[in-house]
């Protein structure tokens, strides 16, 4: 008698060849095709499918390996399993390409892993024994070559793994075919150094299982391994499916229990985009037809969706793995019902359907733009010399400087970096980023009078004015350097993240930020840069206020919801209160946040300038005030608002697409999928408005720093004129290089090379606050020891960048301490300077100016 799961999977047994489409969330589809199959061996005109196959891709070619199946007859019928070491490999132009034994031994059910060198085959069974093998399969010269590991400590099959974090990791399986068992072993190896073997690592806080499914996947903090449901066994004895699942947080070396339901048994699992793990079928019950659903996991909101597929279209498959880009899905062959394969190479390709902007919004963003253009002509009839390009003449009123300090500190970066931490985590960064406060008392009482009372036009002057001339330049070349790189970032980030969810191009997007940003510094100088500032704070705050609205109005209870929701979750929690500088504790942010601040509002020449544009010593204070007034509630509101996107897609999972790749993208996605026509136009002006106001502010200091600092030092004889002249020109060819620099990372996808390149300059720029702080605070430091001081800040923070022994927050911390304290060692040692010298120059003699 023919069982009933053979007569269900012939009734249901679609037919092939047929593209068919799979819609997931609102945005998110896959368009499935199964018309490739694995080639028919010489005796049999087509090949029966294979379970428990090795898959993944190696040299540009789809790799499948081993596998199991009953050739000459089912099971039920006395039909004998056949174990295969055949490797076949597989691409668009050569097509398919068989090597017969080809693996050191027939193997199925083990665990394949991906990586960069090939493919990664571990453990697995035969007929007779479960095997503790590892080897690399590679592709030379178009052939598979084998390349033996360090073996598994226990010998594993029916196990999970995957790459998550860098490291391989495999779960659960059993150590021995009879009889069967399920285990709790749970073993790690780093590809990148094999020879140290594999280590075995507290297994998860739940029953023994195999079948299971692992994933890796960022929680919004880590990079984490998530092992999903599977079934305990032992023997002959009934065994039951575990739809619970955990996850292995490598950096804490914890495991968490999930909350919620995850029926995937056998089945088959990829990560997608930053947060999001997709489901192809599984068991739920212990019934013999599997689940023929995609199933679709968010780490962050922790929620689940689910599509179901006819089984008229194509049947997902079971016990066998899936190679997945984040794009293109390929599940090799497998097994349909018990017993049965399938030859069918099923393979999907995600598509998105991106939303577009409407005529409202452009010209929203057109006003907004003519309107920063007009500011910049308005001002350029007020420039008459360096005194007014760079200072503004100091007749720029308090409260505009104010919002000029507060809209040079933010960037678009941080306007979609700050709601994307606080929807990944919490709010743990809150006190970092309000953390203003606790030095406006230092910066309005030291910092400013002095560059007040010295008539500086840079912050650097004063280090030559201190040390010698040698340090104002080095310091202020390095300045002018991070500050092109900083305008390509700016330019570039926010053009990726808007051309993800709404199609702009991305040179467009530099092209209008940076041309336009350039247009009006050009003209109106340090003026222009001040009042588009402000306009442009206004804009971003009304923006983010606005995006917040709409979701509350969007949610059942409205406010209520965004709060009970993520105050049951945690959401807004400050940190822990444990004292470890390795964690980003409530202590760790608070000490970082001190010294950051002193260095960014004490040092910066983006910030120091706009004190030097007010009339008076009060007014440049009273602008600090007003920044420090504006940090704190806008600290709320940026926080609040990537709450409020977590409430909104916890309760809307299917208009969160999985095709999102970059994390600082979800406020943007939400922009182009949930506002209305015209209020998203005024949103993407306040992320232009963001990112220009930075721009602007770079292009101008950047041009202060060499026309004062170098351009003088070569032309002292020229009058101011031509330096004006020259002001100009330099801010032409600096802005125009920080454009081009962001052209440059889009075209050649270079942006690890920037990543590398920043970190070096922020190493060598993280000293500068206790450089000052040296010169400021003691009467006894001297150029020698400013120099050694800065020299060793560069090597402490780079001995901790790489052994990681704080927390990143803290590194401008430990570059602050070791210059200043090795500074002033090393001035002791040398004879110090004569007090004398340094009158005027520390906080000890300041009354008489100079």
């Amino acid at each position: 008698m023919i069982p009933l799961a053979l007569l269900l999977a012939a009734a249901t047994a679609p037919v092939r060849g047929a593209e068919t489409t799979t819609q997931l969330t609102r945005t998110d589809a896959i368009v499935w095709d199964d018309a490739l199959c694995l080639p028919a061996p010489n005796d049999s005109t087509a090949h029966r499918g294979l379970a428990g196959v090795f898959a993944g891709k190696a040299g540009g070619r789809l790799v499948v390996a081993g596998g199991a199946n009953f050739p000459g007859a089912m099971p039920w019928e006395g039909g004998e399993k056949r174990w295969y070491g055949d490797v076949y490999l597989y691409d668009e132009t050569d097509g398919w390409k068989t090597f017969p034994g080809a693996l050191p031994h027939p193997a199925a059910y083990g665990v394949s892993v991906t990586l960069p060198q090939g493919v990664l085959c571990i453990g697995g069974c035969d007929a007779s024994r479960c095997m503790d093998e590892v080897f690399l399969l590679t592709v030379e010269n178009g052939a598979p070559r084998i390349t033996e590991w360090p073996p598994l400590p226990a010998p594993l099959a029916n196990a999970a793994g995957c790459l998550a974090g860098g490291k391989v990791y495999v779960a659960g399986g059993s150590e021995s075919m009879t009889p069967a068992k399920a285990t709790k072993r749970f073993f790690t190896l780093d590809p990148a150094a094999p020879a140290a073997g594999w280590r075995e690592l507290p297994a998860w806080p739940g029953p023994a299982r195999g079948y299971a499914v692992a994933a890796g996947q960022s929680d919004g903090m880590d990079n984490c391994f998530y092992l999903f449901s599977g079934r305990d066994y032992d023997g002959d004895a009934p065994w039951t499916i575990h739809r619970d699942a955990y996850r292995y947080n490598p950096r804490l070396r914890t495991w968490t229990a999930l909350e919620g339901d995850f029926p995937v048994m056998a089945g088959t699992a990829a990560p997608f985009g930053t947060n999001h793990i997709l489901f192809f079928g599984g068991k739920s019950h212990d019934e013999t037809v599997s689940d023929n659903a995609l199933r679709l996991y968010h780490t962050v909101t922790g929620t689940m969706t689910e599509t179901d597929v006819e089984k008229s279209s194509f049947i997902l498959p079971v016990t066998t793995a899936v190679v997945s880009d984040g794009r293109d899905i390929t599940i090799a062959s497998g097994e349909t019902a018990p017993g049965i394969r399938t030859p069918v190479i099923l393979r999907g390709h995600v598509d998105d359907d991106l939303h577009r902007m409407g005529w409202l919004d452009i010209l929203v963003i057109v006003l907004y733009f003519l309107s920063l253009a007009w500011i910049g002509w308005y001002f350029s009839k007020k420039q008459k010399s360096t005194g007014d390009y760079f200072k503004g003449g100091g007749r720029i009123p308090w409260f505009i400087v104010g919002l000029s300090i507060f809209g040079t500190s933010l960037s678009a970066i941080t306007f979609m970096a700050i709601p994307a931490k606080a929807f990944a985590t919490d709010w743990s960064y809150l006190l970092f980023n309000a953390g203003i406060i606790l030095v406006v008392p230092l910066i309005t009482a030291v910092f400013i009078p002095f560059f007040r009372r010295l008539n500086v036009t840079t912050a650097y002057e004063y280090l030559e004015l201190r040390f010698n001339a040698l340090i104002r330049v080095v310091c202020s070349v390095s300045f002018i350097i991070f500050q092109i790189g900083r305008m390509a970032v700016v330019l570039l980030l926010p053009s990726i993240a808007l051309n993800i969810v709404t199609g702009i191009d991305i040179f467009l997007c530099i092209g209008m930020m940076g041309v336009l940003s350039l247009a009006y510094t050009l003209m109106g100088g340090i003026e222009a840069v001040v009042w588009t500032e402000a306009v442009q704070v206004v804009v971003l705050l009304g923006a983010a206020v606005a995006v917040v609205c709409s979701i509350a109005f969007q949610l059942p209870e409205g406010f209520r919801t965004i709060f009970t929701a993520a105050g049951d979750a945690g959401k807004f929690s400050l940190g822990e209160s444990f004292f470890d500088l390795r964690q980003p504790t409530i202590w760790t942010v608070l000490i970082a946040t001190v010294f950051t601040n002193i260095t960014t509002y004490g040092t910066d020449q983006t910030i120091v300038q706009r004190y030097l544009t007010t009339d008076s010593e009060k007014a440049a204070r009273k602008g600090v005030y007003t920044n420090a007034a504006l940090t704190v509630p806008a600290s709320l509101l940026f926080f609040l608002l990537g709450t409020a996107l977590w409430a909104f897609y916890k309760f809307h999972p299917q208009e969160l697409s999985m095709s999102i790749a970059d994390s600082d993208a979800i406020l943007p996605w939400y922009m182009s999928t949930a506002l209305p026509r015209g209020v998203l136009g005024l949103v993407i002006a306040g992320l232009f408005a963001a990112a220009m106001s930075t721009l602007s502010s770079s292009m101008n200091s950047a041009a202060t720093a060499f026309v004062t600092d170098i351009y003088r030092k070569v032309r002292p004889d020229r009058d101011e004129r031509h330096m004006l002249s020259a002001a100009r020109w330099a801010t032409f060819v600096l802005g125009m290089v920080g454009i081009l620099f962001a052209v440059v990372m889009a075209s050649w996808d270079i942006k690890s090379l920037w990543d590398e390149f920043s970190k070096f300059l922020g190493i060598l720029l993280g000293g500068l606050g206790g450089l000052f702080l040296l010169g400021l605070a003691t009467r006894r430091a001297n150029a020698t020891g400013a120099l050694c001081g800065l020299a060793g800040s560069i090597v402490v923070q780079t001995l901790v960048t790489q052994h990681q022994w704080v927390n990143l927050l803290l590194y401008s911390t430990t570059g602050f301490i070791a210059c200043f304290a090795i500074g002033y060692v090393v001035s002791l040692a040398t004879g110090g300077s004569d007090p004398r010298h340094t009158d005027n120059l520390t906080i000890y003699k300041t009354k008489n100016e100079l």
